[in-house]
C-alpha cells in the first residue's frame, strides 16, 4: 500500500531535529523521548498535505491548473477539467502520503501502553488528532476508506482490510478528536504542536461536514468563547512568513527551509512546496520570487469580492497591474488569467536551501479563527438554531474586511455565509469541499458530474493490490 513507516525527521523549525532511526522494532518505545521522536514522525507527514491544498483549490471553480503547458503535471490538469482517472499520479500520492501519516500515528497507538511517563496523555492526544486529521483528508477525497486503528498497516494486510463506510470512519475521527480536546492544553510551549482549541475546531468542522449542526455549533462556539484566538486587525500580514502562528492561527502546518527536496521526492521537503508551484513564472521584480504558475485564480473568483473588500489585494495578485506599477517582468504560463494566489507565493527574503521552489518556509494556515467564526455561523444558520448569533459571527469577519454588516436571515443569510467563506478562504484549499458538502458543486464547477465527482477515484494500484476486492468509487 505504499504506507510503511519511514524515518523520523523534524516537522517544524520550532521542534528539535531528530536523527533518523529505524523504529520498526518492538524494542522501541522504552522512554518518553522515543514516544516524542515517533510523534514528530507523525507530525512530519503534515508537510505533504501541500498537495491536498493545491488540488483542492484546482478542483474548485476558484482556480485553473495553469503551469507551463497542457502537459505540465497531467494529474493537476485532469482534476481541473474533471477528467481524472484511477491512474492519476497526484491522487495516488495524496492517498499514500495520508496513509503514511495514519500509519505513523498507529505505530504510536500500537505501543501506547508499553511505557508510562508524566504527560503521556498529551502525547496520545496529539497522536490521535494527527490520525483524525489524516483520516479526515482521506474521507473528504475518497469517501469510504480502509479504517485501521491502533496497529500498523503492513504489506499483506490489504487482503484482509476492506473499505469502511465513511460514517464509521467519521465516528472514529470524532472519538480521536474528542480525546485530544479533553487531554490537550490551551497552549503549547513548542509552537506548532496541537492544542485543545485546534482539536475542538477540527471536531466542529468534521461535525459540520456531516450536517450535525447542533453539535458542530456547540463545539465551535466553545472555541470562540473560551479559546485564546482573535481576528488579526491587519489582514495584510496574515500570510507573511514573519507572522506565522499569530493570534488568528488555530492550527498551522509548520514548514522550514532546513531540508530540501527534489521532484523525485516532493514529500521529503520540509518546505511548503505549494508556494513554489503557485509562484509567478520567470518573475523579475520587487517583493516576490519566481515559481511555476500553477493554481491561477479565475476572473470569476476575483469578481466575487465586493467593492471595498480589503482582502482582495491580499488574496489576489493582479500581475499586470503590479508590473505596470513596479516595472516587474514575467512570462505567461498555460491558462494565464493575469492573477496569482498572493497568499502563498514566494517572497524575496524567504530563506531556502536546495531548490528554492520546493523548500519555502511559509506555514500553511490550516485552521484560522475566521474559518471557525464562519463555520459556527453556518451551523447556527443551517441548523435553524440562531440566525442572530450566526450574523454576529459572520459580521465579525466582514467588519474586519471593511464591509457593511449583513442583516439578512434564513436562506438569504446562508447564501451570504457561503459567499463569505469563498472570499475569506480563497486560495486555502477549502472551496471544492464546501461546494460538495452543500450540494452546489454541479452548478458551479465545469465538467462536474453529479453522483461521480463528489469523490475522487481510489488509486488503481491500491485496488489491484487487494486482488481487486475493493469496489471503485461510482463513475470511475
Amino acid at each position: 500500500m505504499g504506507i510503511m513507516l519511514a524515518v523520523l525527521i523534524s516537522c517544524s523549525d520550532d521542534f528539535i531535529d531528530v536523527p533518523s532511526n529505524d523504529p520498526n522494532s518492538e524494542e522501541f518505545f522504552n522512554s518518553e523521548k522515543e514516544y516524542q521522536d515517533a510523534l514528530i514522525g507523525a507530525y512530519d507527514m503534515l508537510q505533504s498535505t501541500y498537495i491536498n491544498v493545491l488540488m483542492g483549490e484546482i478542483a474548485s471553480d476558484n482556480t485553473l491548473a495553469g503551469g507551463e503547458s497542457a502537459s505540465d503535471v497531467p494529474g493537476f490538469q485532469q482534476i481541473d477539467d474533471m477528467i481524472h482517472t484511477p491512474e492519476n499520479v497526484q491522487l495516488r500520492d495524496l492517498w499514500g502520503w495520508m496513509y503514511a501519516g495514519v500509519n505513523r500515528a498507529n505505530f504510536i497507538m500500537e505501543f501506547k501502553d508499553k511505557t508510562d511517563f508524566t504527560g503521556k496523555n498529551e502525547v496520545i492526544g496529539q497522536t490521535r488528532f494527527l490520525r483524525a486529521y489524516y483520516y479526515f483528508e482521506l474521507v473528504k477525497w475518497f469517501g469510504d476508506v480502509p479504517l485501521v486503528v491502533d496497529k500498523r498497516i503492513q504489506f499483506g494486510d490489504q487482503f484482509d482490510v476492506d473499505r469502511t463506510p465513511k460514517a464509521q470512519v467519521y465516528a472514529q475521527i470524532e472519538e480521536d478528536l474528542q480525546f485530544a480536546a479533553d487531554n490537550l492544553p490551551a497552549s503549547q510551549a513548542d509552537i506548532g504542536r496541537i492544542t485543545k482549541g485546534a482539536a475542538q475546531a477540527l471536531l466542529g468542522k468534521v461535525l459540520l461536514y456531516q450536517e450535525k449542526f447542533n453539535e458542530s455549533a456547540n463545539v465551535l462556539e466553545s472555541v470562540i468563547n473560551t479559546g485564546p484566538y482573535s481576528l488579526l486587525s491587519d489582514y495584510s500580514t496574515m500570510f507573511e512568513n514573519d507572522n506565522e502562528n499569530n493570534a488568528e492561527s488555530v492550527f498551522e502546518v509548520q514548514y522550514t527551509d532546513k531540508e530540501g527536496a527534489g521532484f523525485g521526492c516532493l514529500q521529503c521537503s520540509e518546505g511548503n512546496v505549494a508556494v513554489g508551484f503557485n509562484g509567478i513564472r520567470s518573475y523579475s521584480g520587487p517583493l516576490f520570487e519566481s515559481g511555476f504558475s500553477f493554481n491561477v485564480p479565475t476572473q470569476e473568483v476575483v469578481d466575487e469580492f465586493e467593492n471595498g473588500d480589503a482582502r482582495k489585494s491580499i488574496a489576489i495578485l493582479d500581475i499586470d497591474a503590479w508590473a505596470a506599477l513596479t516595472g516587474a517582468t514575467f512570462v505567461t504560463g498555460y491558462e494565464h488569467t493575469g492573477y496569482y494566489n498572493r497568499k502563498y507565493i514566494a517572497r524575496q527574503g524567504d530563506l531556502n536551501t536546495g531548490d528554492a521552489n520546493l523548500t519555502n518556509p511559509n506555514n500553511y494556515r490550516s485552521i484560522r479563527f475566521a474559518d471557525v467564526l464562519l463555520m459556527a455561523a453556518e451551523a447556527l444558520n443551517r441548523g435553524g438554531i440562531d440566525d442572530s448569533r450566526a450574523r454576529t459571527y459572520l459580521n465579525r469577519v466582514r467588519l474586519r474586511a471593511g464591509l457593511p454588516e449583513v442583516t439578512s436571515a434564513g436562506s438569504t443569510l446562508t447564501t451570504a455565509i457561503y459567499h463569505e467563506r469563498r472570499v475569506e478562504l480563497v486560495g486555502e484549499g477549502h472551496h471544492f469541499f464546501d461546494l460538495v458538502r452543500t450540494n452546489r458543486a454541479a452548478g458551479q464547477i465545469d465538467g462536474f458530474v453529479p453522483g461521480k465527482n463528489e469523490l475522487f477515484p481510489i488509486p488503481a494500484i491500491e485496488i489491484e493490490l487487494t486482488g481487486n476486492r475493493w469496489a471503485q468509487n461510482p463513475g470511475y
